[in-house]
């Protein structure tokens, strides 16, 4: 890293590399590892703070299939050029794995504070402690980045690794992607989850019939994802999931993520936050920030559950082979929020 660095700054001596550690909380999907460095240009010191993120090693059990890190790099830098939301300074992309033995980019670390998921924000801390005007300040100022991002002109053009093939409808194109997920992920293995595959029967079923048009989808759209300076966003991450679809992909992945930790926080006989992330609140809020009108949104939460389902399917299939967790007497119980997704299959069930 040292040897790449110097390349990279355009110096003879490596620069030192110092305080290399990992988030104290994120994902189980790409990695990330911080790092600070030091070098000398012209008699002068110079120093930075960087993230290098980076696919998982295939021994890590990895969550998804696939790792298009260079890709993201593009994404990250399309979208800092077609709108206004705060991403980190990108520095480099290495997409060719060197010196790190995988594919990497480098971008700037950014100062701020996240909403926890180990253990959720909703046990506790910043925003747990934060008064109903700071929390509601950071729901609006967080769905106004969904506006913006749905704002982007032209997004199949625009981010054209992400367009589905031609004549492929982007939801239809969405979902068969979720069943490619679901076949990987677990099925092709003998582990089938009855759930799941009610939930894909049950989205057939109600597949909605007029539907808005496609814009860039954030893909992994929560508060978890957003570095935020008291309560403005001043980084928006974790673009591994994104895709052109309906803009209600994001909106109700949103709203989803908030009521999981919400149900986790209840199952625990804890207060949680009850009055944040509300369903009503958010389409009223989307509605007045972007100007459009949400559709089918009882179609869009429970394929949010559906996509939440597989991952965590997923994720607790990872903690059984690294005897983290045992193998369920039932295989829906892989799902752990089983309960909330068979009230949103029975529906109506509005969260509110």
């Amino acid at each position: 890293l040292r040897s790449w660095l110097a390349g990279q700054l355009g110096v003879t001596d490596p620069p030192v590399v110092s305080n290399v550690r990992m988030p104290v909380s994120g994902g189980m999907s790409s990695t990330s590892v911080l790092f600070e460095a030091d070098w000398v240009i012209g008699g002068e010191p110079r120093r930075g703070a960087y993230v290098a993120r980076m696919g998982p090693e295939a021994s890590a059990i990895p969550v998804f299939p696939r790792y298009d890190i260079p890709g993201q790099f593009e994404l990250i830098e399309q979208v800092s050029a077609r709108c206004a939301i705060p991403v980190p300074r990108l520095r480099w992309n290495q997409p060719d794995g060197e010196p790190l033995g995988a594919a990497f980019f480098v971008m700037d670390q950014v100062d701020g504070r996240v909403p926890l998921d180990n253990p959720p924000y909703v046990f506790g801390g910043w925003l747990h402690e934060a008064t109903p005007h700071q929390r509601a300040l950071l729901e609006r100022n967080s769905v106004k980045i969904l506006a913006e991002l749905h704002a982007i002109a032209d997004p199949a053009r625009a981010f054209g690794s992400l367009r589905p093939p031609t004549g492929t409808d982007a939801l239809r194109w969405h979902l068969d992607q979720q069943y490619e997920y679901y076949r990987w992920a677990l099925a092709d293995d003998g582990i089938e989850i009855p759930i799941i595959e009610r939930s894909l029967r049950w989205l057939e079923e109600h597949w909605p019939a007029d539907r808005g048009p496609d814009v860039l989808c954030w893909g992994d759209a929560r508060i978890g994802n957003i570095i935020f300076d008291e309560f403005t966003p001043v980084a928006v991450l974790d673009w591994e999931m994104a895709a052109i679809g309906p803009r209600e992909l994001d909106v109700s992945w949103f709203i989803f993520l908030h009521r999981f930790f919400q149900d986790i926080a209840e199952f625990f006989e804890l207060p949680g936050m009850p009055d944040f992330i509300r369903r009503s609140e958010i389409e009223r809020l989307y509605t007045e920030l972007s100007g459009h009108q949400l559709r089918d949104m009882d179609f869009y939460l429970v394929y949010a559950a559906l996509r939440h389902a597989i991952v965590m399917a997923r994720i607790r299939r990872r903690m059984i082979h690294f005897g983290e967790e045992t193998v369920p007497e039932h295989p829906d119980d892989y799902v752990m929020h089983r309960p909330s997704l068979e009230k949103l299959l029975d529906g109506p069930y509005r969260w509110d």
